[in-house]
């Protein structure tokens, strides 16, 4: 799977950005997902979800809010 999938979790309040996250790993065992979120709080807790899953996971800080990146 070469693919990114895209996750646009922006002015979601939490828990909604890591429920959307959690449905975009389903089913995936590698693969690359950019989950874009708008605050710092929703930044940490999909961080904190996927690396739990066993994902790698890249931070990045955008114009708009930030990228959590979520790689294996």
């Amino acid at each position: 799977m070469s693919d990114t999938i895209v996750v646009n979790a922006s002015g979601l309040s939490c828990p909604q950005p890591v429920l959307e996250t959690k449905k975009a790993l389903t089913g995936l065992t590698s693969g690359r997902v950019e989950v874009q979120v708008d605050t710092v709080t929703s930044r940490d807790n999909v961080a904190r979800f996927a690396t739990n899953k066993g994902w790698t996971v890249e931070k990045k800080e955008t114009e708009t809010g930030y990228v959590v990146i979520l790689s294996r």
